[in-house]
């Protein structure tokens, strides 16, 4: 698993390992019930703090994406599960911003849509 996180970026290393974690499973190169590497592992692979990885960790179980045995490791969560209402909450309403300015600034809503049925066999678990 090629892990590449920006430590100059402005946006904080947590973020983006979660962030990578998430395009991982979303593309289906983890998947579900594979485990994680443990935060020793990728704390060394990826040479960042362990605290780092195990906030991201908390974040991502928090969120449904992961699940955690206690004394086995970490876990990819089934799809479904990843449905968590303040985050689809979240999600809608940035999509809502989104979509808003896109229409906006004249994009048509059918090449919405052509996006939308283009991108839903790609996103696992989506409905079609």
């Amino acid at each position: 698993m090629m892990i590449e996180l920006d430590v100059q970026s402005g946006k904080p290393v947590y973020e983006q390992l979660m962030d990578k974690l998430k395009e991982l499973m979303i593309n289906e190169v983890l998947q579900e019930h594979n485990q994680l590497p443990s935060i020793r592992i990728l704390a060394q692979e990826l040479t960042i703090n362990p605290n780092t990885i195990q906030k991201a960790y908390k974040q991502l179980e928090s969120d449904g994406f992961i699940y955690t045995l206690p004394g086995k490791g970490n876990f990819v969560a089934p799809p479904k599960s990843f449905k968590n209402s303040l985050k689809e909450e979240e999600i809608r309403n940035e999509l809502s911003k989104v979509l808003a300015e896109a229409l906006y600034i004249g994009i048509d809503k059918h090449e919405i849509y052509r996006i939308i049925k283009e991108i839903s066999p790609l996103a696992k678990g989506g409905d079609s």
